[in-house]
């Protein structure tokens, strides 16, 4: 028996065919960040709650990347809310390719979210 193995595109939600794949990719890679930084302060669910001014129901389900229902400029402003400051720049695309991407880059490394 053989298995037909597809390499990704980088984007699981486009590989699964979701209409909004990109929006998917930056709000996963957002609440990452939100989730490493409540694990990192030895918060709980509770504190955090507190300092995002969300309940601890919604925290849970950003810790477990249910994230229906929460905008990307909302996760923005959880980070902001934990000390983080997001620099935004725009430039010019590679002119190899098609259209612009969106990445995220922290101080350990950066991540592509849409091509």
């Amino acid at each position: 028996m053989t298995e037909d193995i597809t390499e990704s595109s980088g984007n699981i939600f486009a590989d699964l065919g979701l209409a909004d794949a990109e929006e998917l990719s930056l709000k996963a890679a957002l609440a990452i960040q939100v989730a490493s930084i409540i694990k990192h302060r030895h918060l709980t669910q509770r504190d955090a709650g507190e300092i995002l001014g969300i309940p601890q129901s919604h925290v849970s389900k950003i810790m477990n990347g249910k994230l229906e229902g929460i905008t990307s400029d909302r996760i923005l402003r959880m980070l902001l809310k934990l000390g983080r400051d997001i620099d935004i720049v725009i430039k010019k695309k590679n002119p190899k390719v098609d259209q612009g991407r969106l990445s995220i880059a922290t101080p350990r490394k950066r991540v592509s979210v849409a091509a």
